[in-house]
């Protein structure tokens, strides 16, 4: 997937205004997930995304371990929002990320992060209505 088409599906999904911020968005919830994920992870991650998208994930990832409230809030905090509105930002990602990605490494990502963050994947959520 390229990069505007990324970012145009994330603007598309959240219906932010303009594709400045559907960008100031993407790139929070990216850099966000990385400070979550084992740097190994977060690499692979990154080799299935456009470059422009790629370098979050890899310059801020580092396995630490926090929740959705943390993870909700350092998103608002660089995109310039609220925590509610961070948290349909980041399921908006996530769900553009889930197209971009392969199977396999979705699942990895899912199984790599709590149960509150991984449930705003589309394959957290399906497990959620078992």
């Amino acid at each position: 997937m390229q990069h505007d088409e990324f970012i145009g599906k994330v603007q598309a999904l959240t219906r932010l205004p303009d594709r400045g911020t559907s960008e100031r968005a993407t790139r929070a919830v990216l850099s966000t997930l990385a400070e979550r994920l084992p740097a190994g992870l977060a690499g692979h991650v990154a080799a299935q995304l456009p470059p422009t998208l790629a370098a979050p994930m890899r310059q801020t990832a580092s396995g630490e371990r926090f929740d959705l409230t943390t993870f909700a809030g350092r998103i608002a905090g660089r995109a310039e929002t609220d925590e509610d509105a961070a948290v349909r930002e980041a399921a908006a990602v996530l769900e553009v990320l889930d197209a971009a990605l392969t199977p396999e490494l979705t699942e990895k990502l899912a199984a790599a992060l709590p149960r509150d963050i991984g449930g705003l994947l589309p394959v957290g959520r399906a497990d959620d209505t078992d």
